[in-house]
């Protein structure tokens, strides 16, 4: 757990934090540039100091200026990705991940190159890498560093487009595979997505939201930024964690479990109990008042009515299914019709899924 309660004024900036920060799996800090992301992170490398509080990190105080305790950066065993790569330009790849490598990372070096896909890079110098490769190793030497914590800012801000994709299924393959806890900040929802299981969203200064990444995604605390980035509102989503159950290649369909139920939508080239991030859209939910069997679909899911959302002729549905909620877009002429209000129960038909992670 990283504790964090502590002031410190930056000009006429001033950065209020009072939040526990889970240490498992992948953190996004979200939030506007200048809510205070990057200087979050960096009272929590140690790089500066607050005006007044407390910084502890799985019980081991970083940082208490009541008791005068400030832990320099190089003993804290933290890992930081800034955005732009710093690689030493003298030195190759393989001469960049071994320095300041301790001795116990030794047998962790293959795995980490091979996650990384850096073994046809080790002899080249970082005057001759793309921004991608750059920052694969920037990654890489982090993680040799043996931290307890890596922090990382906005990895892909410096890239280009290609070089952002390029990288990103990186990203991925270290949320799934590396063990160290990791604070990822983004201005991005795209990349939060793909890779984040958690998310603090920051707001001038102070956090405002921190959960579930599922859970925020649910509560609409996102919405401003969907608005802002999109064009329309039929982009309103759901994110569910899924698990393929069953293949039949030969009708062209995968089932996904959603808890104890179970939906079919459009195959999906992944083995057999391959666990997912999906993201359905609202207008791909069909929701009926009856089960809608023997359609292509298969059954539908039966769920109840959390709430029901007016936005210029449309309504937006909120359907809790189980553990999960799911977000339906219908025309108010619709919801007349099948008389849908809240804690109402109905069936519900995806129509197809988008595999963000």
């Amino acid at each position: 757990m990283l504790k964090l309660n502590f002031t410190q004024r930056l000009g006429d900036f001033k950065l209020d934090i009072n939040t526990d920060m889970s240490t498992n799996g992948i953190t996004a800090l979200f939030g506007l540039s200048g809510a205070g992301k990057t200087s979050l992170l960096n009272v929590i490398a140690g790089l500066t100091k607050p005006d007044k509080g407390q910084v502890i990190f799985n019980d081991k105080v970083f940082v208490d200026t009541t008791a005068n305790v400030f832990v320099p950066t190089k003993k804290r065993k933290i890992g930081y990705v800034f955005q732009e790569p710093r690689l030493f330009p003298h030195l190759n790849v393989g001469q960049n991940l071994r320095f300041g490598m301790p001795r116990k990372m030794k047998p962790e070096l293959d795995a980490i190159i091979a996650l990384l896909d850096l073994r046809d890079l080790l002899k080249r110098y970082p005057l001759h890498l793309s921004g991608g490769e750059k920052q694969r190793v920037s990654i890489g030497r982090a993680l040799l560093s043996a931290p307890e914590l890596l922090l990382m800012d906005e990895p892909l801000s410096s890239l280009d487009l290609p070089r952002k994709r390029e990288l990103l299924p990186y990203l991925t393959n270290l949320a799934r595979n590396v063990k160290v806890p990791i604070l990822y900040v983004s201005h991005s929802l795209d990349e939060v997505l793909r890779i984040a299981n958690r998310l603090v969203l920051i707001e001038e200064g102070k956090v405002t939201v921190n959960d579930e990444l599922n859970t925020v995604w649910e509560s609409g605390a996102l919405r401003p930024w969907l608005e802002e980035t999109q064009s329309e509102r039929q982009e309103d989503s759901s994110l569910l964690q899924v698990q393929i159950i069953d293949q039949q290649p030969r009708y062209g369909v995968t089932a996904l479990s959603l808890g104890d139920d179970l939906f079919w939508v459009d195959h999906i080239h992944l083995p057999k109990h391959e666990k997912l991030r999906v993201r359905v859209f609202a207008k791909d939910v069909i929701l009926s008042l009856q089960n809608p069997k023997g359609n292509s679909l298969g059954a539908g899911l039966y769920g109840k009515v959390v709430e029901c959302l007016q936005d210029d002729g449309v309504v937006y549905i909120q359907v809790k299914i189980g553990e999960h909620k799911l977000w339906s877009r219908i025309s108010e002429w619709t919801q007349r019709e099948l008389g849908i209000k809240a804690e109402q129960w109905l069936y519900v038909q995806i129509k197809q899924v988008v595999i963000v992670e």
